[in-house]
This record gives structure tokens, sequence and C-alpha cells, in this order.
């Protein structure tokens, strides 16, 4: 078992998401930063959707009362295995008895901790992901608290020396980002100047941003005339401009159904970029053709295999 002597600021157990509810009023959940939740999955030589922690601002300490293999990607919090630095984008093992801390963070926001088999808990429609709003998932729908016990899942056998990514698959976490977007689908309710505003001002991420979305300051986005519509479908990584002009950016949590012009859509592959962003960290929304959106996603894609390529290699001695 796993001991969470401290939770840290917010941390939720996030596998990859409940899919197929959002019709029925379900949001996705799921990791906010896609790519280091996966990428410290592989390292720990579990599948890239398998049950990791999430943990946002401050990450917590845990103690493990068996040996095992973990890997920590994403924000960079200092973590330490009984005191020891290990680095970040990396794996190693932890002995028996051993803590594994986290401190405030440094780069970024969101840090992810993969254990080898996953966290055992209980799926909910599919799903082991925590949904704290409607209070489902992860550990009794919550994030974690000190005296908590995580079980570990069943994990295969592997090599348990410490390994680190390569620097090519290292993303950057926080400071300035560039949001590539694809326009629409209520676009034509802005001005040509409320569209030229948008993808090429400069937006500054506030303090009112969480796992649902962030809230930008920055230029107004004119609209056409009113800024509501019908409501109707709403996604992650969909920007919505309210009455005021502010952009919007919708995350993991966010409401299946809006009823403010979605001027465009964040790719997927670029979501992670906001999810590390801190207040004050600089955004600017860049027009994405379909084309460079689905190339992006290949190069995520191909990303993830080179990561399980080389814990294979590890694995046979390579």
């Amino acid at each position: 078992m796993i001991l969470v002597v401290a939770p840290g600021f917010l941390t939720t157990v996030q596998d990859e998401g409940r899919r197929g509810y959002r019709a029925f009023g379900m949001s996705w959940a799921g990791p906010m930063d896609r790519y280091a939740h996966a990428a410290a999955n592989l390292l720990a030589g579990n599948p890239s959707g398998a049950a990791a922690l999430e943990m946002t601002m401050a990450g917590g300490s845990f103690r493990f009362d068996e040996a095992a293999y973990v890997a920590v990607c994403g924000a960079e919090m200092g973590a330490e295995v009984n005191g020891a630095p290990t680095g970040n984008w990396c794996a190693f093992p932890v002995p028996a008895g051993g803590t594994l801390s986290f401190g405030t963070v440094r780069t970024g926001c969101r840090a992810y901790l993969a254990v080898r088999g996953g966290i055992d808990v209980p799926e909910v429609l599919g799903s082991r992901s925590t949904y704290t709003r409607a209070g489902i998932g992860g550990l009794g729908g919550r994030a974690l608290a000190a005296g908590d016990l995580l079980a570990p899942g069943e994990g295969g056998n592997g090599e348990t020396c410490p390994r680190s990514l390569s620097a090519p698959l290292i993303p950057s976490c926080g400071g300035e980002i560039r949001l590539r977007v694809l326009p629409g689908p209520q676009d034509d309710m802005f001005t040509p100047g409320g569209i030229t505003t948008f993808f090429s001002a400069p937006y500054a991420v506030t303090d009112r941003n969480d796992r649902m979305g962030y809230r930008l300051d920055g230029p107004a986005v004119r609209h056409v005339g009113a800024a509501d519509i019908v409501t109707d479908a709403l996604m992650p990584g969909a920007v919505q401009v309210p009455g005021d002009g502010i952009p919007i950016g919708m995350a993991a949590d966010c409401p299946t159904t809006g009823g403010y012009a979605k001027i465009g859509t964040v790719i997927g592959t670029d979501l992670r970029l906001l999810a590390q962003a801190r207040r004050g960290d600089t955004v600017y929304f860049i027009r994405c053709p379909e084309e460079a959106a689905i190339t992006a996603l290949r190069e995520e894609r191909a990303a993830y295999a080179a990561i399980a390529e080389s814990h294979s290699d590890a694995r046979r001695g390579g």
C-alpha cells in the first residue's frame, strides 16, 4: 500500500478520462496534461492511460510499504526519495518503507506520479478518473487527504534501474505559450477586428483558473452582436468569449454544454501548454489549419511510441 503522508495542494487520481458520457452531462475528467501523464505511465511500464496521480502547484508525500517502480513527469516539484533528489521526466525505484516527497512547483503547474501497475481504485462509468464536481471516481470522488491509502495495481516485471527521457521528448512547462487554434464553430459571430485581436494580442493567465477552465486577461474580442448563443456542446479546448470579450479556455473538467459563442478550439496536443500555465504567464492564440492539427497529433503519438520503445529496449538490456 501507499500511504498519503501529505496530499499536496490538489492531488487526484486520473486515468485517460471518462469517455462516452458527455451526451448525458458527464465531463471527461482525466489528466490536464495528457502528454506528461502518458509519459509517466510509459516510463513506469504501464499502458499510457493507466491511473496515476496528478499534483497541482504543490506535491504530496507518499510512503511505500513495499518496493515500487515509479515515474515522475510534468512540472518540476523537486521530487526526492528519502531526501535524495530523483530528477524529473524519469523513472526510478522506491525501496520498501521509502518516502517519495515533492515540494512546491518550480516550473509549470502540474506533475504526474505513475506507479508500475497503476493506481487501483474502482472504475466509475469505465474510468478511474476523479471528477470532484460530481464526486465520482478516484478515491471517493475527491482530492487526496493525509492518511489515505492507495493500492498499486498488478504490475508486470521489468527493469528497475533509474532512467530518463531523452531531451527531444521533454517539452517545456510554463512561461510564454502559443496555442494553436482551429477557428469556429461560431467565429462568424465576431467582427473582423475582433478576430484579428484574438489571433495577435497577448493574453495573461489570471488566478481564476482550475481544472474546468482558464480565464484570461487582455484586449477584448468584439462580437458582431450579442455573445450568447442557444446552448450547445462544449468540450476541452473550446475558447468561449462572453459579453466582456475576454477569452476563456475550457479544460478537462469543463461542462458538456455552454451558452457563449466559441471563437475556436485549441488543438488537443496544445492543451497541455495551458494546463502547465500559471498566473502571469503569457498566452498567444495561433490560427491552425486542420492539416497542421493532424500532423501535431501524429507527432504526439510518435513520441508515445518512442517512449514505449525505449522502455522495451531497457527491458531487453539494450
